[in-house]
């Protein structure tokens, strides 16, 4: 039994030992046959003269390889055009945009009077006549100034001087050198927009740190109606008509140019509506309403209205008890302008208008109150012009004709 165990054993002991040998050869073949199909499958392989790793090498020389591998590879810049209509429009009318700053005298702690900064804004050039270069801005911007200051868009800062400044349209024309002027803004038609279309405002809000601020929007209204109360009496003075937009006017802003996608000013930024509950309510003044401002502004130093001669009152301001025993007007008549002085060798006093007249009709068109008259006058009738009235006189309705004056109202 031992003799069978042993023979048993060393025949095991071949058997493994030619398994052992099958399975190397087996290995062996495998491999190169694997290596042999790679290199044909991947000539590139060969043909780079990349070789597997050897036990010996270390992960750090693949690192290596592929750098260098990467560096080689052949790259490209890319460019983005961010040339569009809207950096085509700022491209022509931004330097045209300045800032204004309003220089007042004070007295600073009993040492006499010194002159500092009151307040800033912004303007635009729009024209440029052999040595002085015009810009116009806002009334409230200039408004008391005893110097003004004109910071150009490369930052020189040139003195200015006031021509004339409107309260009631709330616009004002500077003068300067023009020598170091180089861009003059174009006017577009504000009468040709329309709602939705894109605007672009530019301006100085907050003062220098913020100069040149680009904001977009688009035409959020037209002929928007905003009433003034031109001396904080508590009593609206005129309605002020003004285009609407969602681009951003901050304080500083005023002054400033809203343009259109051509690069064409259609108004001239104005106000802000700044309610905790109100978001992204800029106000403008129309280029075409202000154009006739400015040209007066500029030629004459004050805007030429016709001019009537009278001191006047709503009658929505006046008890009703007056309304009838003083003014006599008919139960049912509860609005129109009451006359409470007609000045002397006046327009008015020349027609025959008398104190307690109570004007109702102008044109055709029904007066309500002081704020209507002063539009259709203002707005719709010239110096010389003739002018229909309709008017209550100790009760009675009559018509007289008007021949407009010249003088301020």
């Amino acid at each position: 039994m031992g003799y069978y165990d042993d023979h048993e054993s060393q025949y095991r002991q071949k058997r493994q030992k030619g398994n052992r040998g099958g399975y190397f050869l087996a290995s062996l073949v495998g491999a190169i046959l694997g290596a042999i199909l790679v290199i044909v499958a991947v000539p590139g392989i060969a043909n780079n003269n990349v070789l597997p790793f050897s036990s010996e090498e270390e992960p750090a020389s693949q690192s290596t390889d592929h750098t260098q591998a990467t560096e080689n590879l052949p790259t490209q810049n890319v460019s983005v055009n961010v040339v569009s209509d809207v950096t085509k429009a700022v491209d022509k009318a931004g330097d045209a945009v300045v800032g204004i700053t309003n220089i007042q005298t004070s007295s600073f702690w009993g040492q006499g009077e010194m002159d500092g900064e009151a307040g800033t804004g912004s303007g635009v050039i729009y024209k440029k006549a052999g040595k002085e270069a015009f810009i116009v801005t806002n009334h409230h911007v200039v408004e008391g100034a005893n110097k003004l200051e004109v910071t150009l868009a490369d930052g020189t800062k040139i003195p200015a001087k006031l021509l004339g400044s409107d309260i009631w349209t709330d616009l004002a024309v500077l003068s300067v050198d023009a020598s170091k002027i180089k861009t003059v803004a174009e006017f577009g038609n504000s009468d040709a927009l329309k709602p939705g279309e894109p605007v672009i405002a530019i301006g100085n809000p907050l003062g220098p740190t913020f100069s040149g601020s680009v904001t977009q929007g688009i035409v959020s209204g037209l002929e928007r109606t905003i009433p003034i109360d031109i001396n904080q009496d508590g009593i609206i003075d005129w309605n002020s008509e003004v285009l609407q937009t969602d681009a951003a006017i901050n304080p500083g802003n005023s002054g400033g140019a809203l343009v259109n996608i051509k690069g064409q000013v259609i108004g001239i930024n104005s106000m802000k509506i700044a309610q905790n509950e109100v978001e992204g309510i800029g106000l403008a003044i129309p280029i075409n309403s202000a154009q006739p401002i400015i040209a007066d502004l500029e030629k004459y130093g004050e805007v030429k209205r016709p001019y009537m001669g009278v001191d006047l009152v709503s009658v929505n301001e006046i008890s009703r008890y007056h309304q009838q025993e003083t003014l006599k007007l008919p139960a049912d008549v509860t609005s129109g302008v009451a006359l409470r002085q007609v000045r002397p060798n006046s327009p008015a006093a020349q027609a025959g208008l008398k104190e307690l007249d109570v004007i109702v009709e102008m044109d055709g068109e029904p007066i309500k109150d002081i704020v209507d008259l002063r539009k259709h006058l203002y707005t719709k009738k010239k110096i010389g012009d003739e002018m229909k009235i309709k008017l209550y006189r100790n009760g009675k309705l009559t018509t007289v004709a008007m021949k407009l004056g010249g003088e301020t109202f």
